[in-house]
């Protein structure tokens, strides 16, 4: 095989233990309420999320794996180089604060790996600037282009979102069934659950194995594998390869779970009942189902993080464990700038032995 084959081949199963990690790191979101409030054990809670993260595949379409593979960096800049340098940095910043047991967002460092690498390679030229975001009521956004503000936006957006779906369907339910036996309410949400718990994984299998998509096709333009047209719109023969393969990675890495950051998100930040994870899935769902489609790369960490403090603060401010949470935002900011720091430094490495890359 020549050199650049096996460079793609390798770049390419980089990217699916990358998507393995994510499994493994952000997965969890979808397991940890299911698990807190006892309605499934946690192995067979990840064999439920595994089945409906891989079943995403043919449910949603790459409209965030477009975004990741030519709305945020030229794609001409794009090299094998490129992609392993970020692939290192956002593996490495998912390990540390998986160690750390830290829900940060295995996309945001996925983008953030991206950025610093390009930037290493071409400068801060290679990050897209046109067209600019554009909102109905607000106007046009200043700054970089729209894929880049929508990102941006959404990691403040996204858990906003989350909680104020959280909050608003705990309250609607609350009222619905008020007078209803405590006893009735758990056990009906206990059932419910199962299906709040399949729809979060499935928007999870839908929003982030999309991110890995977009660096798998990258690495087979910048190959040779794929023309700019076929990159362009459907990934040619390459297609199901693409998608079925990053949905496997993910819904494996799901199987094997991330039990630190289970506990993290189901029991520290704040105690829940069935009826609040069934609320607190259901918003993370809704959220992921309206960003995939629109190809916004949103985190599912932020999200459901989101949602779980909604649906927490509905019984009282106090029930919210502040410090936990303030700790997970605290690593959502550092997330993009971090792994864009290790993924230029690996590049740079790698240009020392590699002049051309």
């Amino acid at each position: 095989m020549h050199l650049s084959g096996l460079l793609v081949v390798v770049t390419i199963l980089i990217a699916l233990s990358f998507d393995f990690i994510n499994g493994f790191h952000d997965a969890a979101n979808s397991i940890a309420t299911v698990v807190s409030t006892r309605v499934l054990s946690p192995r067979l809670a990840v064999i439920w999320a595994a089945v409906f993260n891989f079943v995403a595949a043919f449910v949603f379409g790459t409209a965030v794996a477009k975004t990741i593979a030519s709305g945020l960096v030229d794609p001409k800049q794009v090299t094998q180089y490129v992609i392993l340098a970020a692939l290192a940095g956002a593996i490495i910043w998912d390990l540390l604060t998986w160690w750390w047991g830290l829900p940060t967002s295995s996309s945001h460092a996925l983008i953030g790996g991206l950025a610093g690498a390009a930037i290493a390679k071409a400068g801060w030229q290679v990050l897209i600037r046109e067209p600019k975001l554009h909102w109905p009521i607000i106007g046009t956004i200043p700054g970089l282009g729209e894929k880049w503000m929508s990102t941006l936006i959404f990691i403040v957006l996204a858990p906003m979102i989350g909680l104020v779906i959280g909050l608003g369907l705990m309250v609607a339910v609350s009222w619905i069934f008020q007078r209803t036996a405590p006893r009735t309410v758990d056990k009906l949400f206990r059932k419910l659950q199962l299906f709040s718990a399949a729809a979060y994984s499935l928007g999870h299998g839908g929003n982030d194995a999309q991110k890995t998509m977009g660096i798998m096709a990258g690495a087979l333009l910048a190959g040779g594998y794929l023309t700019q047209a076929e990159f362009a719109k459907g990934w040619g023969q390459y297609k199901w390869f693409i998608i079925l393969g990053a949905n496997a990675a993910i819904a494996l890495g799901t199987y094997f779970g991330g039990w630190r950051i289970v506990h993290t998100m189901g029991s520290k930040i704040t105690k829940l009942r069935p009826v609040g994870g069934f609320c607190a899935e259901g918003a993370g769902a809704i959220t992921l189902f309206f960003l995939a489609y629109h190809g916004i790369p949103v985190s599912t960490t932020h999200t459901i993080t989101g949602a779980i403090v909604g649906v927490g603060s509905t019984t009282r401010l106090s029930a919210v464990r502040w410090g936990v949470a303030k700790q997970i935002v605290w690593a959502w900011g550092l997330t993009i700038p971090a792994s864009a720091v290790v993924a230029a430094l690996t590049f740079w490495a790698i240009r020392f032995f590699v002049p051309n890359a």
